[in-house]
Parts: C-alpha cells; sequence; structure tokens
C-alpha cells in the first residue's frame, strides 16, 4: 500500500542554502533532497519546501541584519521543535530568533513560541508536552 502524502508549505527565499541550513538546524533534521534551487526538509509529519525566488523578483528584496520582520501577511508557518530553549540558542545562531521564555504559552499539549527566520518570515515553533 503507497504511504499517503505529507502536509507541508513552500517557503520562498532569497537565500535558500542560508534559509534551509536554518530551518534544518532549528528543526534537528537533515535535509530529504538539496540543489541550488531547493531544498526540502522532511520532519516526521510534513516537508518543508525552501524555493528559491525569481532572480528578477530577488534583486529587489532586501534582507538587513537584524532582518526586517515580515509580520503583515496572510500566514505564519507553526512547526515542531524538540525544545523551544534549544531552538531559540539554534535559532539566534543562525541569523535568526525566537521571542524569550516569558513570550510562551501552552496549549492542551504543545508549549509555543514565535520566531523569525534570517529572511524576516515570522514563524511559530512549537514544543510538545509530555504529560
Amino acid at each position: 500500500m503507497p504511504t499517503q502524502p505529507k502536509a507541508g508549505a513552500v517557503l520562498f527565499a532569497k537565500d535558500v542554502a542560508r534559509l534551509a541550513a536554518f530551518y534544518a538546524q532549528v528543526l534537528a533534521v537533515v535535509p530529504k533532497h538539496a540543489e541550488s534551487e531547493k531544498v526540502v526538509i522532511e520532519a516526521q509529519d510534513f516537508l518543508l519546501v525552501i524555493h528559491a525566488i525569481p532572480p528578477a523578483v530577488a534583486a529587489n528584496v532586501q534582507i538587513a541584519t537584524p532582518p526586517v520582520l515580515r509580520e503583515a501577511v496572510p500566514i505564519k508557518l507553526f512547526l515542531p521543535v524538540r525544545s523551544l530553549a534549544q531552538a531559540r540558542i539554534g535559532a539566534q545562531a543562525l541569523g535568526g530568533g525566537v521571542k524569550p521564555a516569558e513570550a510562551e504559552w501552552s496549549a492542551a499539549d504543545f508549549r509555543a513560541c514565535d520566531g523569525f527566520d534570517p529572511e524576516g518570515n515570522v514563524v511559530q515553533f512549537r514544543e510538545a508536552l509530555t504529560h
């Protein structure tokens, strides 16, 4: 019986390699497939594809250091991490960030905290709660 396709998302990037390294490190996974224009990152339950934006568009995209956050967008990813504390350390080391522990909040089976990647995309990271 064939396996069911995983849910996922495509995130367009100016610097594919940098963004893929960021997400692979923070999510603690190894990319499944990599080429210059796209990298597929696979976790247990989803796929994240980092895909290059067209060169003509990329020429007009400015990435600041630290990045300007892209908060006024119609979608925000949420991704599972093993540990919010480890994600916070890894994100900062790779040009992104995760808000401090005081900004974390919990639901029935997870703890969450917003962060951002090196290109300014806002993303929520979620750590499973063990009962």
